[in-house]
């Protein structure tokens, strides 16, 4: 079939990143602001809020969600189609592989040994099946955010700032994203304390940075990444595990140093040959 010059490339401008910050926000803060603000009429309404609340998984997948629709509004299911072609893209240096796939567990061990703890969480009482099923539950939450965070966010803050500096602002925004979560009952991170969590964010959207443009704007890598870290089969290292990360993430940036501080070679594009503008 002959090409011709002048068809239309599906494209996302690059103000389409506030658009995205405002809806996904939005979303998010909606949902767990009213059972924050308004417990008893949502709860009455829609029922006790937990990890696999309905609405739990809305305000978990509203980035994900948000980037989808922004891909559809500017490309079209031509766009849609491009964007998720990314889901294919696994070539990268193999050493990412290995960090994803070794490293990460090896991190949370690491952290656990330290603070005197186990190598593996411990098998609930409901046994070894509702271990592996909450896993497989995980792999279709924390992940899908990254339609939307590496997706579509990460590409166009590249448009305009170094690598580093897309992570870093990623994972503020990433991480305060998350803050609502912390006043809300009935969900993990009631227990937590907020900014080693925001550190942790920020220091694992650096992370993730070098490994999404090795592997050309990859959404596999990234979902993988992020599905590691939601586990159930690694223990609680906390607060090992951040402090590694950091200095993890540290060598990562000084041996990357040449692409993470150069917009040359960074991935710009959300849709495959996606001019930016």
């Amino acid at each position: 079939m002959p090409i011709v010059a002048n068809s239309p490339k599906p494209s996302l401008p690059s103000y389409a990143l506030s658009i995205f910050v405002v809806l996904t926000f939005g979303v998010t803060w909606s949902v767990i602001g009213s059972y924050i603000y308004f417990p008893d009429q949502a709860t009455a309404t829609f029922g006790e809020m937990s990890g696999s609340h309905p609405l739990y998984f809305l305000a978990t997948w509203a980035p994900g969600i948000t980037g989808i629709l922004l891909v559809l509004a500017f490309g079209g299911m031509t766009g849609l189609r491009a964007f998720l072609s990314r889901l294919l893209y696994w070539r990268c240096a193999p050493g990412w592989w290995a960090f994803i796939l070794v490293g990460i567990p090896v991190v949370f061990m690491a952290g656990s040994v330290i603070k005197g703890g186990p190598l593996l969480a411990p098998i609930p009482p409901e046994g070894l099946g509702a271990m592996v099923a909450l896993m497989f539950m995980m792999l279709f939450l924390g992940p899908m955010e990254e339609f939307g965070w590496r997706g579509v966010a990460q590409p166009l803050l590249q448009r305009h700032v170094a690598p580093f500096w897309a992570g870093a602002i990623l994972g503020a925004t990433w991480g305060v994203w998350h803050l609502p979560a912390f006043y809300l009952a009935g969900v993990v991170y009631e227990n937590w304390s907020f900014l080693p969590f925001f550190i942790g964010n920020v220091t694992l959207a650096i992370l993730v940075t070098p490994i999404f443009n090795s592997a050309r704007g990859s959404l596999l890598l990234p979902m993988l990444f992020h599905w590691q870290l939601i586990i159930p089969f690694w223990p609680d290292a906390q607060p090992w595990d951040t402090r590694i990360l950091v200095v993890v993430a540290v060598v990562v940036v000084w041996l990357n140093r040449k692409t993470m501080f150069t917009r040359e070679g960074a991935v710009t594009g959300v849709v495959p040959r996606d001019e930016p503008s």
